[in-house]
């Protein structure tokens, strides 16, 4: 089995001018949980052979399961920069360690570096893993629109946020295992089933991170809590109490979204408002959802030990603190 973090870490980055590339050195050995990656490799291990290890297969998946994850880190850059996110992964955002200008270029630089890895693909399936990846690539930077223009919109449905997130977040873990199965020789149906399972793993992994950045420990988090609350992000917790809210309530809500100089004051108040109205509760229900509809995915696969491996990701995904 491929280790993915020696991979990325055996990735060259000490050149000039450091200025460009230690930025992305720092952002790439912060760790992680490698999800992207390890997805496309799982993914490539199921349709493979029944299952049975195949050296050539898992190593023609390697150069897109690593742009994957230099890709996903270059949106963190961005990301970071537009949510003026001060901490990632426990240390200072690479905006804050250096300067959003910094930011900026090193993060374009991981594109092309993305770019660069994925152009190892053998050659007779470059072609439609390269459509697969813009059109991924595509959807993120819709999803990052539509998430900046809710923060400023009166009226956001929860429909019109499962549909960002959708883009947002859950493209990228749905094409990472479409990629892998595509290299690896799977079936259009195989290939479906672990894109739906990448789809909705994604759902209920963005849900999750909703709900941990309220409830969270910051110990474990690697990110401020409450930073969605201070910035009025539109979350699935934020619109649920606005859906369930009594008149009370909603008045109570709207006006602490008008305070912007009272951080913990606000998150504090916010996060008693969404207890009382039970909103984690129904955030947790909606998550499971989407779980369940990933794992059913997986009966429609070889079932093998890289199957079993999606289960048990599944379980950890909807349960875990970071």
């Amino acid at each position: 089995m491929i280790d993915i973090n020696k991979e990325i870490a055996g990735l060259q980055w000490d050149k000039e001018p450091k200025g460009l590339y230690e930025p992305i050195a720092y952002t790439l050995s912060a760790g992680g949980k490698r999800l992207r990656p390890q997805l496309a490799l799982i993914a490539a291990e199921i349709v493979m052979n029944g299952g049975l290890l195949n050296g050539d297969a898992l190593e023609n998946t390697l150069p897109a399961a690593l742009a994957l994850e230099v890709f996903h880190n270059f949106t963190l850059l961005h990301d970071d920069i537009m949510d003026k996110a001060p901490v990632r992964r426990g240390r200072p955002t690479v905006h804050v360690q250096w300067n959003d200008n910094t930011a900026i270029l090193s993060g374009d630089q991981m594109l092309i570096e993305a770019y660069k890895l994925l152009s190892d693909v053998p050659a007779d399936k470059l072609p439609q893993v390269l459509k697969w990846f813009n059109e991924m690539a595509t959807g993120i930077c819709e999803g990052q629109q539509y998430d900046v223009d809710f923060e400023h919109a009166s009226q956001v449905t929860i429909e019109d946020y499962m549909m960002m997130i959708e883009k947002k977040t859950s493209l990228l873990l749905a094409y990472a295992m479409k990629i892998g199965g595509y290299i690896a020789g799977g079936t259009p149906a195989q290939l479906e089933a672990l894109y739906q399972y990448g789809l909705h793993i994604g759902l209920a992994f963005q849900i999750q991170d909703d709900i941990l950045d309220v409830y969270g420990n910051p110990e474990t988090f690697g990110k401020t809590i409450g930073g969605d609350i201070c910035s009025n992000k539109k979350t699935y917790l934020l619109l649920s109490a606005m859906e369930h809210a009594d008149p009370e309530s909603k008045a109570e809500l709207l006006q602490w979204l008008l305070v912007s100089d009272r951080d913990a004051e606000k998150i504090a108040a916010v996060t008693a408002i969404y207890t009382r109205l039970g909103v984690r509760e129904l955030s947790e229900s909606v998550m499971e959802e989407h779980t369940a509809q990933a794992l059913a995915q997986l009966d429609k696969l070889p079932q093998n030990g890289a199957t079993e491996r999606l289960r048990v990701l599944a379980e950890q995904l909807v349960t875990r603190k970071s």
